[in-house]
């Protein structure tokens, strides 16, 4: 499991690249909608936790984990900073929430689950839209 300069695993690079385009996608819906957190920030999380588990299970595969718990928890505080209370409400919860969301869709492609992800991200992506639509 050592690292080799100048050798290129393919597939890192395309759970990478199936992680940051997830969650672009999710990003999108929030950026058209001018929320907090939008297509970069979105995917950066899930390309984040997909780097995170990759790098775990090539270096030390059995703490893989207690990588997956810190970053479930970790998370959380990059979407408190979403959240905003005014006089009446609170903004930013949804989009705090996406973040969170895709960050388990970044772990999940780390983790080779393509289907389990790609499913999640439909599933955000109508969620999401359910606002649209008064519900």
């Amino acid at each position: 499991m050592a690292f080799a300069i100048g050798v290129i695993d393919y597939e890192m690079l395309i759970k990478l690249i199936v992680a940051a385009i997830a969650g672009g996608l999710i990003g999108l819906e929030r950026e058209a909608l001018h929320k907090p957190a939008g297509v970069r920030t979105h995917m950066l999380v899930s390309l984040g936790s997909a780097l995170f588990v990759l790098a775990t299970l090539s270096i030390i595969p059995d703490e893989v984990g207690r990588i997956i718990a810190g970053i479930a928890t970790g998370i959380g505080f990059l979407g408190a900073g979403t959240i905003f209370r005014s006089k009446d409400h609170v903004v930013g919860l949804t989009s705090a929430a996406s973040i969170w969301a895709v960050a388990a869709i970044g772990l999940t492609v780390g983790g080779g689950q393509y289907v389990l992800a790609i499913a999640a991200t439909i599933l955000v992506i109508l969620i999401l839209q359910l606002k649209r639509y008064g519900l």
